[in-house]
């Protein structure tokens, strides 16, 4: 194992901050896997699953079974996770901009794409490294000018040349799911069966730029562009792992979800060894545009009547909003049938707040596609 220490621009003297990497695997290595977790830094199921592969990866890496570099950051934010606040953790979003740790992410598409116009061939393996050396020098080129950039950079830059990306996150009370594009659904669909995703949720662009998207919408974009003169393979492809709900930090489901991670790349073939049996797809991939965000018109005590992993027909009551004061109570129900796998902590509503995800089957919405 090599560990690596990236300084990050500090906002004011006396306040630097770091990005530590853990790198496994041979030097003349067969391709390259990052895994980071909890770029949102209150949510924490991922950490734990880090700090279980970093033991096995380290094992694995012992035993000679390592065939893909592997790149692990277990603490993706450190930023936001010194925000705290009266004992509330608030790492979705930086408290000086207002922006949420995981959009944003700088767009190199048309500058790569300028870039290598003129260098591209009828070698597809040529190209993909023609075009990531050329991500790379393009990210090299950008200075940041805030803490929060600089973070960005970092990761970006770890991430940039890597074939596959695993972005570790949670959701507020959830089951497992995960976010990819349709594009990679074929080679990510083994890891939703070992993880046990009960909702697998495509979009090729489902806007904000966030961290996984930024590399898998430029393999895309410039497919696009020069697919019709160049061979241009899907060089990167990337899966954001919702483990479950805040409060799923223990050591069993963590011990679970690092075996079906090790699983994946020993299917994947980042890992020797013989792959273990795929399990059933809970729920089968949907498209993101079809997942409903459930709302209440109303503020006040927010009662649920349906739990996270039940499969809702159209029009069943999700839950109620009482207010107490004047003896109003308010049923929400789901407009599109689905499965419900996310619901929020909060349990007083405020009018027009979202308070659970349903995954349906059939599109509806277009443009942005992801929560604030």
């Amino acid at each position: 194992m090599r560990q690596q220490i990236y300084p990050l621009l500090a906002p004011v003297p006396g306040t630097a901050r770091q990005i530590h990497s853990f790198h496994f695997g041979p030097e003349q290595a067969e391709g390259k896997i990052y895994i980071q977790s909890s770029l949102h830094a209150d949510e924490l199921p991922g950490m734990l699953v880090a700090w279980h592969l970093k033991a096995r990866l380290a094992e694995l890496a012992a035993a000679g079974r390592l065939r893909s570099e592997i790149v692990l950051v277990p603490v993706a934010n450190p930023v936001g996770l010194e925000q705290v606040l009266m004992d509330i953790p608030l790492g979705r979003y930086e408290l000086e901009s207002g922006q949420n740790f995981n959009r944003l992410f700088i767009d190199l598409s048309e500058e790569v794409g300028n870039q290598v116009e003129g260098l591209l061939g009828d070698d597809p393996r040529l190209n993909v490294a023609l075009i990531r050396d050329s991500l790379r020098q393009a990210l090299d080129r950008h200075a940041p000018v805030t803490q929060l950039q600089s973070q960005r950079l970092v990761l970006q830059r770890l991430a940039c040349d890597a074939d596959m990306v695993l972005d570790l996150h949670c959701d507020f009370e959830a089951v497992a799911h995960l976010y990819t594009t349709p594009e990679a659904w074929p080679q990510v669909e083994p890891l939703a069966r070992y993880i046990g995703a009960e909702a697998s949720l495509l979009a090729t662009d489902s806007g904000g730029q966030s961290f996984d998207e930024c590399f898998t919408l430029l393999w895309w974009q410039l497919q696009q562009r020069f697919g019709e003169r160049f061979k241009i393979p899907l060089g990167s492809f990337s899966v954001t792992l919702e483990l479950r709900g805040q409060g799923d930090v223990n050591h069993g489901l963590a011990s679970l979800d690092c075996q079906a991670i090790i699983d994946y790349l020993i299917q994947f073939g980042a890992i020797s060894g013989e792959p273990a049996p795929l399990p059933d797809l809970p729920y089968p991939a949907t498209p993101l545009a079809a997942v409903e965000p459930v709302a209440t018109p109303e503020g006040g005590l927010l009662v649920f009547h349906a739990l996270p992993g039940e499969y809702l027909d159209a029009g069943q009551l999700v839950a109620e909003v009482i207010d107490p004061i004047h003896d109003r109570v308010t049923p929400i129900h789901n407009r599109h049938a689905g499965l419900m796998y996310a619901r929020s902590l909060r349990r007083m509503a405020t009018a027009g707040m979202v308070i659970a995800h349903i995954a349906g089957l059939t599109p509806y919405r277009s443009g942005y596609l992801l929560s604030p």
